[in-house]
């Protein structure tokens, strides 16, 4: 039902996005040509671009509940202008979440973690420019995200630069040690590779991990968009726990193709986690039981957004997509 329309959307999303963050990643003389280089390579590799589509999304459902103040005398935009602005407005921030998530793919294929040599359908940076160079094309990237986020969008409205405090202290919560990397330490001690320091998790431990190392900037990129895009407390509260199932149900599905996918389709290696003993929702629940579980999620979302009124726009479809995809 919503396929076409939704990949419409997504492919426009990534090709904004992409135009975007050519623009807005530094360049020579202002870098190192092999920084600028080595960025660039990660971070148009390709990819989902899911996190930034979004934050996207997520402004354009705030901004479809727009409604003319009654009585107003002077001339108001349309609905569609209304959309337009909320998205321009959340543009800089999904570049943000976008340069984040690679520099995060880029510290997790190195050998001190996943030690992986294929990403996005290639070879990892660390393979092609070496350890070194990869750390720092990742501590620049994330460094540049909140550059990024401090600059854009440009306005000295007091309503937008409150907007973009409150959106870096959001993304900054999700990419830290409370969430991104708090998961990752704790993936790292689950699979015996923090010595000294081993972790057994259960299925409550497992959803606490996952929460922490993808959900987190998952909801973090729902959040961002909805608070650019001016969203009251009632539908940003509303998104959060929208965007918390579709974390959740992205990192289920992500175990599952782990286990039954293959590289050529994933565009990574396949069977990591059962090889590195780490666990995963296949190893607890099995893999039928881990799709109920993600359609279950899911399910929630599908609720959270009827209570709310925001099923217009595309957060639905896009957890339709998450729960379905093979890739």
């Amino acid at each position: 039902m919503h396929g076409d329309s939704l990949s419409a959307f997504l492919e426009h999303a990534r090709a904004r996005v992409d135009d975007a963050l050519e623009r807005y990643l530094p360049r020579p003389p202002a870098c190192p040509p092999l920084v600028s280089e080595a960025m660039r390579y990660s971070v148009f590799a390709g990819g989902k671009r899911l996190r930034p589509a979004l934050a996207l999304a997520s402004a354009d459902a705030v901004a479809r509940q727009w409604t003319p103040p009654a009585g107003a005398g002077q001339v108001l935009p349309d609905a569609e202008q209304v959309r337009r602005d909320a998205s321009s407005l959340a543009l800089p921030a999904a570049c943000a979440l976008e340069l984040i998530h690679t520099y995060s793919l880029i510290h997790d294929d190195l050998p001190a973690m996943d030690d992986d040599t294929l990403r996005r359908g290639r070879s990892t940076l660390h393979v092609v420019f070496g350890d070194g160079i990869a750390i720092l094309a990742g501590d620049g990237l994330q460094a540049e995200a909140f550059g990024l986020l401090a600059r854009e969008p440009v306005s000295s409205d007091p309503a937008i630069v409150a907007r973009k405090l409150r959106v870096v202290r959001v993304i900054a919560d999700a990419a830290g040690s409370t969430g991104m990397v708090g998961g990752q330490a704790i993936d790292l001690q689950a699979g015996g590779q923090a010595p000294g320091h081993e972790l057994t998790l259960d299925a409550d431990g497992l959803r606490g991990m996952h929460a922490r190392k993808t959900g987190a900037l998952i909801a973090a990129s729902a959040e961002s968009g909805a608070i650019m895009a001016g969203a009251d407390d009632q539908l940003l509260t509303a998104i959060r726990l929208y965007a918390a199932q579709l974390g959740l149900a992205f990192q289920i599905i992500d175990d599952v193709l782990d286990v039954e996918g293959d590289a050529a389709t994933l565009g990574k290696s396949a069977g990591k986690d059962a090889a590195g003993g780490k666990p995963s929702y296949p190893a607890i629940f099995g893999v039928e039981r881990s799709r109920t579980l993600a359609a279950e999620c899911a399910a929630h979302a599908r609720v959270i957004l009827e209570t709310a009124g925001l099923t217009a726009g595309w957060l639905w479809p896009i957890a339709e997509w998450v729960v379905g995809r093979t890739s």
